[in-house]
């Protein structure tokens, strides 16, 4: 299986969530701009996605996936088939429990992840009426990380990659249709957060059930595959989910600050998660299973050449994406919000959160790549003590930068504390012995510094004054944008090209 084939799949069908995902944050900014209503549903649906990310995508995937592999691998069927019937009775329990308190305590957690609002009482009232709308979202999505999970490792990539698009097309279609019919019209967003969960797990049954994996509810504690992923899952939750529990702390710290504080942070976060997902999600995706593998065979030297193959494709793909949104991101957030509700204060504010989580956009995906290779070998311990070490790290960052930076101080930290996160990982994978690096990185490293110092040049001089893209005719900031990032690409990749580059030079086989 071509690796590299497999990532453009994964990453085309991610581009497409995307890409609707800045039509639905463009349709929100327009609708609602960066206000008290907008704070509240924000902070709503962040705590449904921060159990998502933790649970799910986190720990539960990390968890799962590698026994799951190891039981395809070398197993028989029905063993696999037992394994995943029992861990999926078992999470649909546990989730039903956890929505239906999650619901009957929503003011405590509100008061606890958002004790600003407790000042305003209209604020508070509408946030929790937000969040019990949405909390049943974290029921249904974690079933889809499940089924994601099962269908990535019978290399069934591209309907996990393409299941967010509901969400987005659901957030879509309740702004600018059905939200004039609540009151007040914020409700509507809330509903579209449980739409698009239900309809994400619709699309994903039959799948399952082409491959005969389609899960049956059978309940047992005592299957040996449950107990050794339960024992995973406990440690794993804080290892890969660090950076969404800074996010949630940052949420707490914003509601301290003026109005709008959230809502900027949100903007950057989705403008950040574009080249995260888009590379930093896939490459985890089809490297865990891959790593799996490896290690089942007790190949070494395949494990270390996955890894390689990742972290280089990472700084390639990263480092010019973080330059990008630097130099550009008043054209970006201009072109893409600045309409409606979204006001030029909005765009420099958001501007500066986004300038600051750019430091650490490399971090923040080479933790996909790095990570996995200790949750394939089922080494839980390393990643969680770097966990802790980078938690402790990110708020005392937070208490040195809210004061001076406000909203941007916080943005700092995640960045900061995702670069250290890397650091840390991937010296634990070097002493280890689990990660050698090919040679011929310091001639790589060279080169692409080359060729972000040209597409750099590029893209300053050709943005011009960035007061002049605000308020700006829409079709010429979206047409000037096109042709800046349609320049800095070809100059970066033309610069690339000319030192040697070439696609083929990236192509790496994987086995499942």
């Amino acid at each position: 299986m071509n690796l590299l084939k497999v990532l453009a799949t994964v990453s085309s069908m991610t581009l497409l969530s995307r890409i609707l995902g800045f039509v639905r944050d463009f349709v929100i900014a327009r609708a609602f701009g960066a206000g008290a209503a907008t704070d509240a549903f924000f902070v709503a649906f962040r705590l449904p996605n921060l159990l998502r990310r933790m649970f799910a995508e986190g720990a539960f995937s990390q968890a799962f996936v590698p026994i799951l592999a190891e039981y395809k691998n070398q197993r028989e069927a029905e063993d696999t088939r037992r394994l995943t019937d029992h861990v999926a009775t078992l999470l649909f329990l546990a989730l039903l429990a956890v929505t239906l308190l999650g619901i009957a305590i929503t003011p405590v957690l509100i008061y606890i992840t958002a004790p600003g609002f407790a000042s305003d009482a209209a604020k508070f009232d509408l946030t929790i009426e937000l969040t019990r709308i949405a909390f049943p979202y974290i029921l249904f999505i974690s079933l889809v990380s499940l089924s994601g999970g099962i269908l990535n490792t019978w290399s069934r990539f591209a309907v996990p990659a393409f299941t967010p698009v509901l969400l987005n097309l659901s957030f879509i279609f309740m702004a600018l249709f059905v939200a004039p019919y609540f009151d007040p019209p914020v409700l509507a967003l809330a509903w579209a957060v449980l739409l698009g969960g239900v309809l994400q797990l619709a699309l994903q049954i039959p799948f399952l059930a082409k491959i005969g994996m389609l899960p049956r509810f059978s309940f047992s504690l005592a299957d040996e595959g449950v107990k050794r992923i339960l024992k995973l899952m406990l440690p794993a939750l804080l290892g890969v989910s660090v950076t969404q529990i800074s996010l949630l702390i940052n949420t707490i710290f914003a509601s301290f600050l003026p109005s709008g504080s959230v809502s900027w942070l949100y903007y950057a976060d989705r403008l950040m998660e574009f080249p995260a997902g888009l590379l930093g999600a896939a490459l985890g995706t089809i490297l865990l299973p891959s790593l799996a593998k490896s290690h089942a065979d007790n190949d070494r030297g395949e494990f270390s050449a996955l890894l390689d193959w990742g972290l280089r494709l990472t700084f390639l793909l990263t480092l010019p994406a973080a330059l990008a949104l630097a130099l550009l991101a008043v054209p970006l957030l201009s072109t893409l919000f600045n309409y409606g509700a979204f006001q030029a204060n909005d765009v420099l504010m958001t501007r500066d959160a986004l300038m600051a989580y750019s430091v650490g956009l490399t971090g923040l995906i080479l933790v996909k790549v790095l990570a996995p290779g200790f949750y394939a070998r089922q080494n839980i311990r390393t990643p969680v003590k770097i966990a802790l070490v980078t938690l402790a790290a990110t708020q005392v960052m937070n208490a040195a930068f809210i004061v001076p930076l406000q909203h941007a101080g916080l943005a700092l930290s995640i960045g900061l504390a995702a670069c250290l996160n890397a650091a840390l990982l991937w010296r634990g994978l070097r002493r280890r012995g689990d990660y050698m690096p090919q040679p011929g990185w310091g001639v790589f490293a060279l080169k692409l510094a080359a060729a972000l110092a040209v597409m750099g040049a590029a893209l300053w001089l050709g943005m011009g004054q960035q007061a002049n893209w605000i308020g700006a005719p829409p079709v010429a900031r979206m047409l000037r944008l096109s042709a800046l990032v349609a320049g800095g690409g070809a100059a970066y990749f033309g610069t690339l090209w000319l030192l040697g580059f070439r696609l083929k030079d990236f192509t790496k086989q994987g086995r499942h």
